[in-house]
């Protein structure tokens, strides 16, 4: 079972969702199809034209947006004067009800990758009623736990690059706290210059973090790109993702109950080795857990695409 066919937006526009912030949305497949809502990773990735061929396009009306601060949602977070206090998952959340209402969908699917799948858990959590199921992949939770692994704990698997990605803190700055936050520090000074060797330092760790070949990541040379992803993942991993207290998501896996889910989890995605997506599946009754060999984190791999694929088809006649 493979990817459907590239399709293109029927309609698309900019919402207005206030504190300045304009987000672009666009709708793809079937107008008259079961609704579906697409969340990205990042926080600060944009959606991509990829995401839409993981839905059939005559069952589904596939709904795909850029998050606050990035992709063709303006602001951009590249840009030094937009005000980041406006962009935490609150007000994330009330971006999704509000395109919900906007476009006449009553309940949806929800599908989200890594930061999207936080994103979508947490908004399942909040406005239950507006979701009919949850399709997932690059499982994340927001835990401050998983920050420090991704941020320290893989000091220890990649120590080489761990090394440079410390040295990109200037003397003097705390090296024993939360990276994420010092590095956002740096991403807000300023000084351009200051920024831009954050931003590289910062992609560069995540980069090097990737477990398989090829270990690039083109859309890093984009130096606008490359900023206001830095600025924005920082700015959510410093800051607890804005969540009501470490563990929240998996705290309240229980208000889950009766919302249909599907896990799917590459094996060697990194994630795995807290156990964040087997303790959250096992707090969930609802949930389907699918466990992809020699996989790593992300939509976009070998046996990945083809049980997101899955679970959308399934999905498709409820």
């Amino acid at each position: 079972m493979g990817l459907y066919p590239e399709t293109e937006p029927y309609e698309h526009g900019m919402l207005d969702v206030g504190d300045g912030n304009r987000v672009y949305w666009e709708t793809c497949g079937n107008p008259g199809g079961k609704p579906a809502l697409v969340l990205h990773g990042g926080p600060g990735s944009g959606a991509t034209p990829y995401l839409r061929r993981l839905f059939d396009p005559a069952a589904y009306r596939i709904v795909l947006l850029d998050q606050r601060g990035c992709g063709r949602s303006t602001p951009h977070a590249s840009r030094y004067d937009t005000d980041m206090s406006v962009n935490t998952t609150a007000h994330l959340m009330a971006d999704l009800e509000l395109l919900r209402r906007s476009l006449g969908v009553e309940r949806w699917l929800v599908w989200g990758v890594s930061w999207g799948s936080v994103l979508a858990l947490r908004y399942a959590q909040t406005c239950t009623a507006a979701v009919s199921e949850l399709v997932l992949t690059g499982v994340a939770t927001g835990s401050d736990a998983e920050v420090d692994l991704l941020t320290r704990g893989l000091g220890k698997v990649f120590p080489e690059a761990f090394e440079r990605f410390l040295a990109g803190l200037p003397e003097g700055v705390a090296r024993d706290g939360n990276l994420a936050a010092a590095y956002n520090r740096l991403l807000e000074s300023p000084d351009p210059g200051v920024r831009e060797r954050a931003a590289r330092a910062w992609t560069d760790w995540e980069t090097a973090t990737i477990p398989a070949p090829p270990r690039s990541v083109e859309r890093f040379e984009d130096p606008v790109f490359r900023a206001g992803f830095a600025r924005t993942v920082t700015h959510y991993w410093g800051n607890g993702h804005f969540l009501d207290g470490e563990e929240a998501v998996l705290r309240d896996a229980r208000l889950l109950d009766g919302v249909p889910g599907t896990l799917v989890q590459g094996s060697l995605d990194f994630g795995n080795l807290l156990g964040v997506v087997w303790r959250l599946h096992h707090a969930w009754p609802g949930s389907e857990l699918v466990v992809v060999d020699h996989a790593g984190h992300g939509a976009g791999a070998r046996g990945v695409a083809e049980a997101l694929v899955a679970a959308t088809d399934g999905y498709a006649a409820r």
